[in-house]
């Protein structure tokens, strides 16, 4: 499988990437913070309360603490899946993760107060919405970085 097919592994379970790896303990430690993180935050509730509408029982639900934890751990484990399969090695290809993770978590932060066109999305819809932005900033940082690199050593050439 190329490092592409293994971060798709990771997106859909944190571990998953790194077992195809056949980095065992790592895949192992990934999944098991997936479920201690996912049940002390009561994640997989508050996913069936926003899906259903409910969004401020999923609010009320949401444990902070612990679900703060959750968006480094998942972008993380998908950055660390893609590495070890031989993807990244661009220069700042970490860029996106890391920058996602940032955004969701900032996003986590602020969800029960951000209100879009009137409405609330609560913990689970806008932290979502919030990768979009790491995405991009991550792309673009890391373009712009490779650019100015670039023109360094033209320079010191």
């Amino acid at each position: 499988m190329n490092p592409k097919e293994k971060l798709l592994w990771s997106i859909a379970l944190p571990g998953f990437g790194q077992l195809l790896n056949g980095k065992y303990l790592k895949g192992i430690i990934f999944i098991s913070l997936e479920f201690l993180i996912n049940g002390q935050s009561h994640f997989n509730e508050l996913i069936l309360l926003s899906f259903i509408g409910e969004i401020e029982r999923a609010i009320d639900k949401t444990e902070y603490q612990w679900l703060m934890f959750y968006p480094c751990v998942y972008f993380f484990a998908m950055w660390d899946s893609f590495k070890d399969a031989g993807g990244g090695k661009e220069p700042y290809s970490f860029l996106p993760f890391v920058l996602c993770a940032f955004f969701v978590t900032v996003g986590l932060i602020y969800s029960a107060k951000v209100k879009l066109f009137g409405f609330s999305l609560g913990t689970v819809w806008f932290p979502m919405l919030c990768v979009i932005p790491g995405v991009v900033i991550g792309i673009v940082l890391k373009a712009l970085l490779k650019k100015a690199k670039f023109f360094s050593k033209s320079v010191q050439d």
